[in-house]
């Protein structure tokens, strides 16, 4: 136990240092250092429990004490904070949360017994890893990254301790709610990557920032208040208060299955499901290792992590349609809606977005078939949005740009980046890589359960999903741009960190027939009671050598023969008239013609708003008429 104590406790300590330090070189030394014991620890971790579940029991009546004592605290920052800014809502759900809280903890907290604090199976090691390798890396890229941002600031106070502080707060809350088998330890830890979340957001202060940051605290509160209802039921109807034992209930009850949605409704709203999704699409407007943070190890893996864990307790009842509905549902629209952006970040958003719909569908169906479809796109999803979004952060600061429309001839202009970037998007939606091979098994588990619905949201999503990704990939290979290269001014950080993230995204389509077998399949195994035989090999021996020449192919992208610096004869564009550069031509009556190519984004069936409008209402309505049949006793 005491290696999953010191996972949850180590990043706290690190980020209280790096809240106290100011000096640059310090503060780059002891990220890097604390990044790097993390990753070790996580990997001491899967090597000590993977294959080894187990419950741990820990003294927690003081520190049940002191979470409650932050909890009110916070609670009562929150209020201030509304009120400050005007933003009265925040402090009106502030308010309902501590009355919550004190009706929970003086009411009913001390009747129920909870003997194991502590929950560690194959999907927390799971967790574990993603949390611990991603989000370190995440932190070692921020070094360099905040760097230029602190340039771009240099007349206002340097605020990056607060940054580096939240950031490993934030590692050390995700690691809190993955081993806490305590749902009143695990509402405490959710809270604190809400708060966390909010501070980052508005990390600028712009009046930009403090919306889209209480649009954040908002609906993440509405969330945490469905939370801490399923806590109040359980305490006070059943009697338990620990994850395993609720796993392992009758959902047949009604006093289960109504606080398994609403913790279900806690996981939809953490993971930006609509109609909640809007504060994720907000939060771009934070420094790029923050989105990467939310989007890839934390925030929103939090949610998804929750849906999975109670996916077998979801099977053909009123829950798990409603989940399942209301994942295809994000999935499709949100798709739809990434179709209409040019702006590289609200892109990832909106695909972020749907993936995550995707996997709670997945969950909502309750079979081991998609559940194992949903932790597969958990794994492929953390590391390659990470790698997106960190490329986009990186091309934002040397060329001045985040939009798709200025990524023109980003090959001739940041070759090595255009390169990885290219990796990241090809990984999205093309074969042989993770997320095409996860779509396809969560696809074949919802034919093989009949879910007509939800089966045409995700085979339409799909398509969709494939035209906004080639897009993108059009755009960073076409039109030589005429500008210089700019890529030597990238900071080492940024560069060893997104060098590790291809490898890593590589790896994992490579190796992921091992991960099924030795991390997925037995906690199938154990959370389900069966595993079906098409689960024991998900590839057959040739069709996994087909995998591998492919991935080979795909690792040829970075053989130098193919990029800068070979015999090449470079040839200007044809461009129907007099070229004078690659860029511009003299066209009839003697004018000069600038070359342009640009996407077409179809807003006028594709826009945001119209795609936002019909996506809140059809989940919206979901997810009352599921809570009020819950309510009212139905069950299937």
């Amino acid at each position: 136990m005491d290696d999953i104590l010191f996972m949850m406790v180590f990043p706290f300590i690190a980020a209280v240092l790096l809240l106290l330090i100011r000096n640059d070189r310090a503060r780059a030394l002891i990220t890097e250092v604390s990044a790097a014991v993390i990753i070790l620890s996580s990997l001491v971790v899967a090597y000590n429990h993977l294959g080894n579940p187990g419950v741990f029991e820990l003294e927690s009546e003081l520190i049940d004490g002191l979470m409650f004592i932050v909890e009110l605290a916070l609670g009562l920052a929150v209020i201030y904070l509304g009120v400050k800014h005007k933003k009265y809502a925040a402090s009106v759900l502030g308010a309902v949360q501590i009355v919550m809280s004190l009706f929970f903890e003086f009411c009913l907290a001390g009747n129920v017994s909870v003997t194991h604090t502590i929950y560690i199976d194959d999907l927390s090691v799971i967790m574990v890893l993603i949390i611990g390798i991603i989000g370190s890396l995440i932190t070692v890229y921020a070094v360099g990254y905040m760097q230029d941002f602190q340039e771009h600031l240099r007349n206002e106070k340097d605020r990056r301790p607060w940054f580096f502080f939240l950031m490993f707060v934030f590692l050390s809350a995700m690691f809190g709610i993955v081993l806490s088998n305590s749902l009143t330890w695990m509402f405490f830890f959710w809270e604190i990557t809400t708060l966390c979340s909010f501070a980052l957001i508005g990390f600028t202060k712009t009046e930009e920032a403090v919306n889209n940051s209480f649009r954040q605290l908002i609906l993440n509160l509405i969330g945490g208040i469905a939370f801490l209802a399923a806590n109040i039921i359980l305490a006070d109807q059943c009697g338990l208060l620990e994850l395993d034992a609720l796993l392992v209930s009758d959902t047949a009850d009604k006093y289960i299955l109504l606080p398994v949605a609403l913790l279900c409704i806690a996981g939809i709203v953490k993971s930006a499901q609509m109609p909640f999704h809007t504060w994720l699409l907000g939060a771009m407007v934070a420094p790029t290792p923050t989105s990467a943070l939310l989007h890839s190890s934390t925030m929103v893996k939090a949610g998804v992590f929750m849906v999975l864990k109670l996916s077998p307790l979801l099977h053909n009842n009123i829950v798990g349609y409603m989940v399942m509905t209301v994942g295809g549902l994000t999935f499709l629209l949100a798709s739809m809606a990434a179709i209409s952006q040019t702006n590289a970040k609200r892109v990832l958003a909106y695909s972020t977005i749907a993936n995550l719909g995707l996997i709670v569908a997945c969950a909502g169906v309750g079979t081991p078939e998609a559940a194992w479809a949903g932790i597969m796109l958990t794994v492929f999803h953390a590391v390659t949005k990470s790698l997106l979004f960190l490329c986009v952060g990186t091309a934002e600061h040397h060329i001045g740009s985040r939009d798709i429309e200025d990524m023109d001839g980003l090959f001739d202009r940041m070759p090595k980046l255009a390169r990885i970037m290219l990796v990241g998007i090809a990984a999205m939606f093309l074969a042989p890589l993770g997320m095409l091979i996860s779509k396809w098994a969560a696809l074949t588990s919802f034919v093989d359960s009949d879910y007509i619905i939800v089966i045409a949201c995700i085979v339409f999503g799909s398509a969709v999903t494939s035209f906004y990704w080639t897009k993108w990939m059009g755009k960073l290979s076409v039109v030589a741009s005429g500008k210089g290269n700019v890529e030597r001014t990238i900071h080492i950080q940024e560069n060893i960190v997104l060098m590790t993230l291809v490898v890593l995204t590589v790896a994992i389509c490579a190796l992921f027939p091992l991960m099924s077998e030795h991390m997925i399949v037995p906690w199938l195994d154990t959370s389900f009671g069966y595993v079906p035989d098409v689960l024991a090999a998900p590839l057959l021996e040739n069709n996994y050598l087909i995998l591998l020449i492919m991935l080979l192919a795909l690792i040829l992208i970075f053989v130098p023969f193919f990029g800068r610096g070979t015999k090449r004869r470079v040839v200007p564009n044809y461009l129907s008239g007099e070229g004078l550069s690659n860029n511009t031509y003299t066209g009839s009556m003697g004018a000069t013609v600038e070359v342009g190519l640009r996407n077409w984004y179809m807003t006028d069936w594709f826009g945001e708003e119209r795609i936002r409008r019909i996506g809140e209402v059809l989940t919206a309505l979901t997810i009352v008429i599921g809570i009020v049949l819950v309510a009212g006793g139905a069950s299937i």
